[in-house]
């Protein structure tokens, strides 16, 4: 066995973050009357997106995303909102969905079976992953969950791992691998912080960047044929 310690990231890689974020946002926007849901939906995804990229560049400070993502949503339709308020609310409703990819658990519960350590490590708001966590049945499988906002740092910030490993009994870089689907978070903080890297790409992505993953497994059948 190359590994001892697995480091899996949580949304896309293990839990479907797609369908529960398309959940939170259809309930956040019906909640606040808007008819056209979908094109909210296909500005929000990108604009997200973007500021999470800014968050772990250190562009933007987590209660800048938080607090201001919905208030520009509404303002791109020529709305005013409380942003806060938004997101008090959209939090409550995506705390709630713990939907995992299928497949996820089974993979999981073979890991444990083989006599690796597994943890989650994942970039995310406490208060929304602690509460999808009591809401997912893969929950049991992580020895410990470690969040970036309770860590004061995120992914790929080689900080971020140097706390976790110092909560992990005898963690060896040696024998630890990163496991994500965000080459610019998971691998590029494993390589930041010197460890190996396992690309989940179950989007069958083109790697555009300069950031070369350890491994590329497309699928949970390859992901166990190269770790089992």
């Amino acid at each position: 066995m190359i590994y001892k310690t697995l480091l899996f990231d949580l949304d896309s890689t293990v839990w479907d973050f797609h369908s529960a974020e398309n959940y939170a946002l259809t309930k956040l926007l019906e909640n606040q009357g808007v008819s056209e849901i979908e094109k909210y939906i296909e500005v929000y995804i990108p604009m997200n997106r973007a500021m999470w990229r800014s968050l772990e560049k250190n562009e933007i400070t987590r209660e800048e995303l938080v607090g201001t993502r919905f208030a520009k949503l509404f303002d791109h339709f020529g709305l005013e909102k409380d942003g806060h308020e938004l997101a008090s609310e959209y939090e409550a409703i995506l705390s709630t969905q713990g939907q995992t990819i299928d497949g996820a658990e089974e993979m999981l519960h073979t890991l444990t079976k083989a006599g690796y350590e597994l943890y989650a490590a994942t970039n995310g708001i406490t208060t929304i992953q602690k509460g999808r966590l009591e809401h997912s049945p893969v929950t049991k499988y992580f020895k410990k969950v470690f969040i970036s906002e309770e860590l004061k740092v995120a992914k790929p910030s080689p900080l971020f791992f140097e706390r976790v490993a110092k909560d992990i009994p005898d963690f060896d870089k040696e024998t630890a691998v990163m496991i994500g689907d965000s080459l610019t978070a998971d691998i590029q903080g494993g390589i930041n912080a010197g460890i190996d890297t396992i690309w989940m790409n179950l989007a069958r992505k083109e790697n555009r960047t300069a950031v070369k993953p350890t491994v590329e497994v497309r699928s949970y059948a390859e992901l166990l044929e190269f770790l089992v």
